[in-house]
């Protein structure tokens, strides 16, 4: 696991090494099965409103919204990625649930969040996004991060989830403010 994600991490940073827009992050989609216990580990519920930091392709808003029947929102920088999630959510019947914006996610504000989903770089979390939470989160607000854990925060609780066939195993880490 840890030479794994080494390895991804190295990955990442040479992405963004090549990357003149500074994302936070490189698009490296999140495996449906993560996806799912993601949300089921942020206890996420019928009604609640949850955001999705860095959505790539919007796979965790639609389940959200689909599965969850929670107002999903995703943050992406990319215009074509927003495209396409916004379109899979128009084909899915689900923007009455879901939707994208298209925009800088630490430019937004995250006070009506009950759940936050993180799959960004251990730079991102710990320099940008975690202060960023830290002063916009309600009381009781959860966030779960994969993979990369917010180094200033004690995690609630910890899944770690063994290789289903991809090739590399995952953690998850829930934290409650």
């Amino acid at each position: 696991m840890r030479k794994l994600c080494c390895l991804f991490l190295c990955c990442c940073a040479a992405a963004l090494a090549q990357n003149p827009e500074g994302k936070l992050a490189p698009y490296y989609p999140t495996p449906e099965t993560i996806v799912m216990k993601m949300l089921q580990l942020g206890g996420l519920k019928a009604g609640e409103k949850m955001f999705d930091l860095g959505s790539g392709d919007g796979r965790i808003v639609i389940l959200a919204a689909q599965k969850f029947h929670a107002e999903a929102v995703g943050v992406e920088l990319d215009k074509d990625l927003c495209r396409q999630s916004a379109a899979r959510i128009q084909k899915l019947g689900l923007d009455k649930l879901a939707k994208i914006v298209n925009g800088d996610l630490l430019q937004q504000n995250y006070g009506s969040a009950d759940l936050v989903t993180v799959y960004l770089l251990p730079e991102s979390i710990d320099n940008k996004v975690q202060p960023l939470l830290e002063k916009q989160l309600k009381k009781g607000a959860r966030v779960v991060a994969h993979d990369f854990e917010f180094k200033a925060w004690k995690a609630d609780k910890v899944e770690n989830i063994p290789d289903d066939g991809e090739g590399r195993s995952h953690t998850l880490y829930l934290y409650r403010k």
